[in-house]
């Protein structure tokens, strides 16, 4: 993985994903005690930045390849991201989703014309396998969600905008907080940074419980979750750092931040409130640990990602009960 990799995507998905803003606001600011940008990919197309990773991978197969079709799994983002690409990149795309999955998402999914297989993942079925097998049996390419190098890559592109927005605005100096599940998005955000933005320090943010990413930090080494379902930021929730991403994350990053839910909620509600943006629990850690974990954080200014917007009707009534 390296930079040039980042800009050759960039420019296969120029003219097609959204260019995303930094917003602000003085509410947000007071809140942190810093200033605060967000960076809302919940704007990007299909609701979350795995658009731009989705789109990159499909785009760089060989015709013949992606004639024959993909495959990817996932809790919903990805999966809508690659289903999105696969209709504008004219081939079919079957996406395997856990059946605990938030019905937004396996609506959504299916909206974009993929073909959806519903697992048990409560039970312990394993995606890797699940997939391997159709893939096989189909023909199909399988698109990982996070250690699949074009992935990180179009992730990637997001790091480049922020490079580009935070110079526009003077900024040289930041901590960047990013939603981290397997890590796709935080090591293509680092790589982007560190040759774009070498000012900046990368901090993953996770829920409760599901921290694998800061407690691989710590101990050198990937660390695993006790569970893998059931918590409330279904869109981050991995068994481990991915095996490609997590070096990447271990060269580049800072120590990870830790949020509860009911911050994630509160963020959520903050997002709405001075923001106007919709964001799901997933998707809102970084901007709660902007917000909440100010005391881990080293710079005057902190960028942060929401990662995705693609939340339940009664997941997000109980954010803005926080509001």
């Amino acid at each position: 993985m390296n930079i040039q990799m980042i800009e050759a995507a960039a420019k296969r998905l120029d003219g097609i994903v959204r260019r995303t803003p930094l917003l602000s606001s003085p509410a947000l600011d007071a809140l942190a005690g810093r200033a605060v940008y967000v960076k809302p990919e919940c704007l990007q197309k299909t609701g979350s930045f795995k658009f731009r990773g989705g789109y990159a991978a499909l785009s760089s197969l060989s015709p013949d390849l992606r004639a024959r079709g993909v495959i990817a799994f996932s809790s919903g983002n990805h999966a809508q991201g690659v289903a999105y690409a696969a209709r504008l990149l004219d081939t079919t795309a079957v996406i395997l989703m856990p059946a605990d999955a938030p019905s937004a998402k396996i609506e959504g999914t299916r909206s974009y014309g993929a073909e959806v297989i519903l697992y048990d993942r409560a039970g312990g079925a394993s995606r890797e396998e699940i997939g391997a097998e159709i893939a096989s049996s189909r023909g199909l390419t399988l698109i990982r969600p996070y250690d699949e190098p074009e992935v990180i890559a179009g992730q990637g592109t997001c790091g480049l905008e922020i490079a580009e927005q935070a110079a526009d605005l003077g900024i040289t100096d930041a901590d960047v907080l990013t939603c981290c599940g397997g890590g796709g998005l935080t090591a293509g955000i680092a790589l982007a940074l560190e040759a774009r933005a070498p000012g900046f320090r990368v901090h993953p943010a996770e829920p409760e419980g599901y921290d694998d990413t800061a407690r691989s930090l710590r101990s050198g080494t990937r660390e695993r979750n006790a569970v893998e379902a059931g918590g409330l930021c279904d869109a981050i929730l991995t068994p481990q750092p991915g095996e490609i991403t997590f070096p990447i994350v271990s060269r580049l990053c800072g120590s990870g931040v830790v949020v509860s839910d009911e911050e994630a909620l509160r963020a959520m509600a903050m997002a709405f409130r001075h923001l106007r943006v919709v964001a799901e629990p997933g998707g809102a850690v970084a901007l709660a640990a902007a917000l909440f974990h100010g005391h881990e954080l080293e710079t005057d200014s902190v960028i942060c990602t929401v990662s995705g917007g693609n939340v339940d009707t009664d997941v997000f009534a109980r954010a803005l009960s926080y509001a």
